[in-house]
């Protein structure tokens, strides 16, 4: 299972140094899906991320008084080079190491897939993700107490069923619509919300 989770965050990691090789200068400067950060800077914060130990991150957080936005923030200003292309050579790197923080391995899965949807969407690009990753990443996502980031409180109002993978999670009215638009719904992505249906969206929502 180990190999498996590292075989795909490898693979995303290199299929994105290819989409981001041969950006224009103003496409590293378009707002991400991240709030308050540009492409070039949610590039940065997966550097930081590939190069975290457990040890480090303990540490980091402990600097930033706890504060897991804070922590964030120091780590894309620590990676961020003076131009993209600096930066994109330390991801490139960075991107065959197997370092991680203290959460569950699955967590890489997470980051490597909905930062890829951060940075993608906006430059207009696509990816076909392993789908069996995205429905891994979505049920992480919607058993995480929203104070780590997930969704698992959301989740006992709504009923999430990917119109793309088998799968129901949750109890409520139903939210339809593609296993990767719903991932970055409950990962407080709203533009993909356009993306999805059903009687539970308007829960959906007001929750993203």
């Amino acid at each position: 299972m180990t190999d498996d989770v590292w075989a795909i965050v490898h693979a995303e990691r290199a299929a994105l140094i290819d989409d981001l090789a041969h950006l224009e200068d103003d496409q590293w400067l378009k707002p991400s899906l991240c709030d308050g950060w540009t492409v070039h800077d949610v590039l940065a914060h997966l550097v930081d991320t590939a190069r975290t130990t457990r040890l480090g991150f303990v540490k980091d957080l402990a600097l930033a008084r706890f504060d897991f936005d804070r922590q964030n923030t120091r780590g894309v200003e620590r990676e961020r080079r003076s131009t993209p292309q600096e930066t994109l050579e330390r991801f490139r790197q960075a991107a065959s190491r197997t370092s991680t923080p203290p959460a569950p391995l699955d967590s890489r899965l997470v980051e490597e897939i909905v930062h890829g949807e951060d940075i993608r969407r906006p430059l207009g690009l696509t990816r076909a993700y392993p789908a069996q990753a995205v429905v891994r990443s979505l049920r992480l996502q919607t058993r995480t107490p929203a104070s780590f980031g997930g969704a698992k409180e959301l989740l006992t109002h709504i009923q999430l069923a990917p119109t793309d993978a088998d799968l129901t999670i949750g109890t409520g009215p139903e939210v339809n619509g593609p296993a990767l638009s719903l991932l970055l719904a409950v990962t407080g992505r709203r533009a993909a919300l356009d993306d999805l249906h059903g009687p539970g969206v308007a829960t959906l929502t007001e929750g993203a």
